[in-house]
Formats: structure tokens, sequence, C-alpha cells
């Protein structure tokens, strides 16, 4: 999927974007899932007597950009559905509700953070319907949503989120697992965590014990956001993300790049990305 203009507030921006996902070379079977969509207002001017039309003009501009990734957890039965389950029902929740997304603003930021916290969490709800006795599938969920210039992140989970600004590669997501969580309280070292495989044990995930982060990001023309789920970080490393993100044409060619460079490390998990690179309006 390749851009269209973004428009938000009188703000506008070319959003390239485009998703990619690879079983690996390992797994049988691929339980990522990602989506890209594009909620705009659905009226369209047919004919009028009015000479200002830039009302009418407005609602057939693209109103949000949505960004989605969400990783099965590994060996847990259910893995792919629970992921799918995930995208499926957050999409439907937004679409549904996407009225809320045509008139933010600062002051209603907090609102609206709730909103997409409820969306994620009545994706929590669905993947749960399929729980027996407390035990069912479960997945990670990274999802930002796009009002330019203004990037709306829900996080549960260990796939990640990642911004680049020039040189500069930020992860702007932490990995909610037993690792990263001791890591934090100073109990184990970030190598111990490695070493013990601490950091693959999620302590959030949709369908099962969740708690979501929610932040926002301010962007600029030129920035690229990338949504991943592990399979990628486990071979890339920050440093050849970044260098991939800068060096690649477009969305479609990063995404191909970095799904490659995955696989050439051995590509032991499913591999998905999401990349969206930020440029100027076009005309």
């Amino acid at each position: 999927m390749t851009g269209l203009e973004s428009t938000h507030g009188g703000a506008t921006a070319h959003v390239d974007a485009f998703g990619l996902t690879d079983v690996g070379k390992v797994r049988q079977q691929n339980e990522d899932q990602f989506a890209i969509a594009r909620l705009s207002r659905s009226l369209r001017l047919a004919h009028t007597s009015l000479e200002n039309v830039s009302t009418f003009e407005r609602f057939g501009q693209t109103a949000a950009d949505l960004f989605v990734v969400a990783d099965g957890v590994g060996g847990v039965a259910g893995g792919e559905l629970a992921s799918g389950t995930a995208v499926q029902a957050l999409t439907e929740y937004i679409a549904q509700t996407a009225g809320c997304y045509y008139n933010v603003d600062v002051t209603g930021e907090h609102e609206f953070l709730d909103r997409l916290e409820q969306a994620a969490r009545h994706a929590h709800d669905r993947v749960r319907a399929f729980s027996s006795k407390g035990q069912g599938p479960a997945t990670t969920l990274t999802m930002v949503t796009l009002l330019w210039p203004r990037a709306y992140i829900v996080h549960i989970g260990d796939s990640r989120g990642y911004h680049l600004r020039g040189d500069r590669l930020r992860q702007f997501t932490r990995d909610q697992t037993m690792g990263e969580l001791l890591a934090d309280e100073g109990v184990v070292t970030e190598q111990q965590a490695r070493d013990s495989g601490l950091d693959n044990v999620l302590v959030s995930a949709v369908g099962a014990e969740i708690t979501p982060s929610i932040g926002v990001l301010d962007l600029r023309y030129d920035d690229t956001l990338l949504l991943c789920s592990d399979g990628l970080t486990k071979h890339v490393a920050d440093e050849q993300i970044a260098g991939i993100l800068r060096g690649a044409a477009n969305a479609t060619a990063a995404c191909e790049q970095l799904v490659q460079a995955a696989l050439d490390d051995g590509g032991s998990d499913n591999v998905t990305v999401v990349v969206a690179r930020m440029g100027r309006p076009t005309g």
C-alpha cells in the first residue's frame, strides 16, 4: 500500500506505508498479522450552488492512518487465531467509532487515548472468548493511529515500535516481558535476562493478563515509523534497522530489505514489519 494525503486540523502529510510478513525458515505457520488502514470522511459533494465548497472538500480527505502489528504467542495453540482475531476486532471497533477521529485536538487527547485503549480492550475480550478454564490463545498488539502530526500509540506485549529521525533510531515502546521487568527493577542485567530466556516471557498480552501502554509521539516531515514483531529484532540489530530505513527508496523497499535481513540471519521466527514514511504533501 502506498501513500495518500493524510490531513488533520489543516496540516497535511504524504504517508508512504507498506507492510510485509513472512513465516521465516523454522516455523510451520505464520502467527503474525498486520493491518494498514485509512479512515476517511465519507461525504462527497455531487453538485451545489454554494460558492465556498471548502467544508465539503474536507470530507474527502484522510482523517487518520492506522498501523497495527500482532504476534500470536508462540507455543500456545491458537496463536494465529489470537493475532487475527485481535487485528480484526480492533479495526472493526475503530471503524464503528470513526467519528471520534475527526475533531481531535490537544484538549481532547485524554479522551481520545481512552477510546484507543477501549479498542484494545475490545480486542482483548474477543480473544478471551476463545479461552477455556483460563487457558487460551494470546497475542501481542502494537498500534499507531496517525492524525498528522501526532502519532497515538497503544502497545501490549513485545512487538516493537521504532521512530527514525535523521540518523537517530529510537524505540518508543518497551517490551512487556519478565526480563525487561526484572532488569528495570535491577534484579538482573539485560544480558542475564536474554541468557535466561526471561525476555521471551510476556507479562502482558491480549487474551491473557493485559496492561496497555499508551503514549503520544510528535512527528515531522521525513520521519519514519516502524512496527515489527520480534522475528525481526531477534536477528537484526537496531543499527542495521536504521541503515535499511535510511537507505531504502520507499516503504515497500524498506519492508522487503528488513524481512530479508531477518531471513539471512536465520529466520527463526515469523517476521512482520510495517513501515510508514512521512513526506511533504504532493501537488
